[in-house]
């Protein structure tokens, strides 16, 4: 198994840049690219900036990449042949995207010499800021095994099958966010309209069963009316989107996502809220209740 030292990071957005930086704590050799150079060159004390992403993965051992869909990872990956780059290097996607695009990207890589491992991730950019990412891992046995020290940097990596379950397990995770941020926007709607102090109500329920990360961080953001963006609006509807139709893709219905999922549009598309942070969905709710 080759050990991996020299890995290229295509994506350094609000996710991809602190990974990096990550990455380089850990000792790898880094080499950056984005599309707005800007974001790249902002790692240029800890990274090489690479002008172009076919100079940024030549002779690197492995490649990351955290882009904003799956039609972008097509089109950066396959699109621009990366692979003719590449041979025999680990092409690890730590984008949220469509499972089956997931599973094509990896018989493309594959059938050119390539590996290929889907890795999406949960915890947003203060899990990617503090390197504890919740890494959902598909692919071989072996390639997750040679990646470990890759997936340590960044956070704790779980291997949840064969190409495309990672990503599958990242919509079962963004449903659970997109529905839970509802409830708890309902939850602190209701308590303000009962007379109770929103920011008692989230201590008080904090101490029970309804506890959560998200009552917690997204409940704060919500009574604080702080909306910068940590995860936008907007992926979270593709999120949401990806998860209905893998779902239909499995024959099943999702009825709960399909509701949260309407609301997400509404935020991004009618309300032109798409920018700000998921836990807008207090805002849409506001909206909704004051006939707006």
């Amino acid at each position: 198994m080759m050990a991996i030292r020299s890995i290229a990071v295509l994506g350094t957005g609000i996710m991809g840049a602190p990974m990096a930086r990550n990455l380089a704590r850990a000792g790898f050799a880094v080499r950056v690219w984005n599309r707005t150079r800007a974001k790249a060159e902002a790692l240029a004390d800890v990274a090489e900036v690479a002008g172009t992403p076919q100079l940024a993965v030549a002779g690197a051992d492995a490649v990351i990449t955290m882009l904003e869909s799956g039609a972008v990872v097509t089109e950066i990956v396959l699109g621009e042949q990366l692979f003719q780059h590449s041979e025999g290097v680990l092409f690890i996607d730590m984008s949220s995207i469509e499972p089956h695009l997931a599973r094509d990207h990896a018989q493309a890589l594959e059938a050119a010499g390539c590996r290929h491992l889907d890795a999406p991730v949960s915890g947003g950019e203060v899990g990617a800021v503090e390197g504890r990412l919740a890494i959902m891992v598909g692919g071989r046995d072996e390639d997750f095994a040679s990646a470990a020290a890759v997936f340590a940097a960044m956070g704790k990596a779980t291997h949840v099958g064969p190409h495309g379950a990672g990503q599958t397990a990242k919509l079962a995770n963004q449903v659970i966010v997109g529905i839970t941020i509802g409830a708890v926007s309902e939850a602190l709607t209701l308590a303000v309209a009962g007379g109770c102090d929103p920011k008692q109500v989230q201590t008080a329920l904090m101490g029970g069963f309804a506890t959560s990360r998200i009552l917690e961080l997204h409940g704060s953001r919500m009574i604080a009316d702080d909306f910068r963006p940590g995860a936008m609006a907007r992926v979270q509807l593709k999120d949401m989107d990806n998860a209905i139709e893998a779902a239909r893709r499995a024959g099943i219905r999702l009825p709960l996502t399909e509701a949260a999922r309407q609301a997400y549009a509404d935020l991004t598309h009618k309300l032109g809220m798409a920018e700000k942070d998921h836990s807008a969905y207090h805002l849409w709710l506001r909206a909704l209740n004051s006939g707006t």
